[in-house]
């Protein structure tokens, strides 16, 4: 959750941990009940994610990428899309019929944007912002993630200053709810 380096070397490392956890998935057969505690940690990772990028990444791209504005509202409705399918395969187990659909579709989503991310946005942000600003923003991430919830919450504010308020109740209630019910963790 919390690697080290300037924010894109953070996040890219969140993507490729994702991917892990999505080729896991897929290496299992359909009605595993694997399947469903990888998709909680990839939910778990992925909501810590948004959270981080929500507070700190897109009020950066907004502030020193031109069309700023119009690449983090983008972004965001990518994260609306993902944190509502998220929320949908909450109530999946592994052998509903339903979970196959939806984790497919969370992978779509989330690789498309991760592509969108790698080739596009962090290019330009390493190439508007100083490498100063860069290392704090990840540093900012790496402890935006530790108190960001777990679970998705399609109808929390996603921008700033109202989701830096909110997130870290979110996130302690999420954190306790794992811990009583053992969410993410192997049986």
């Amino acid at each position: 959750m919390g690697h080290g380096g300037n924010v894109i070397d953070e996040l890219m490392t969140d993507h490729r941990e994702v991917e892990e956890l999505f080729g896991r998935i897929e290496g299992l057969t359909p009605g595993s009940a694997d399947r469903k505690l990888y998709a909680d940690q990839v939910t778990m990772e992925l909501v810590r994610h948004s959270v981080a990028e929500e507070a700190y990444l897109y009020p950066a791209v907004r502030r020193h990428v031109a069309g700023g504005d119009a690449i983090a509202d983008r972004e965001i409705e990518d994260h609306s899309t993902a944190e509502r399918i998220m929320k949908d395969l909450e109530r999946c187990d592994a052998g509903d019929p339903e979970f196959d659909r939806l984790i497919g579709m969370l992978m779509s989503e989330v690789r498309s944007h991760i592509a969108d991310e790698e080739g596009n946005l962090f290019p330009q942000l390493r190439a508007a912002c100083p490498p100063a600003a860069l290392d704090d923003l990840g540093d900012k991430v790496r402890q935006a993630k530790k108190v960001a919830p777990t679970r998705p919450h399609p109808a929390a504010p996603d921008k700033p200053p109202a989701n830096k308020l909110l997130a870290p109740g979110a996130g302690l209630v999420d954190r306790l709810r794992d811990a009583l019910t053992g969410r993410g963790k192997k049986a």
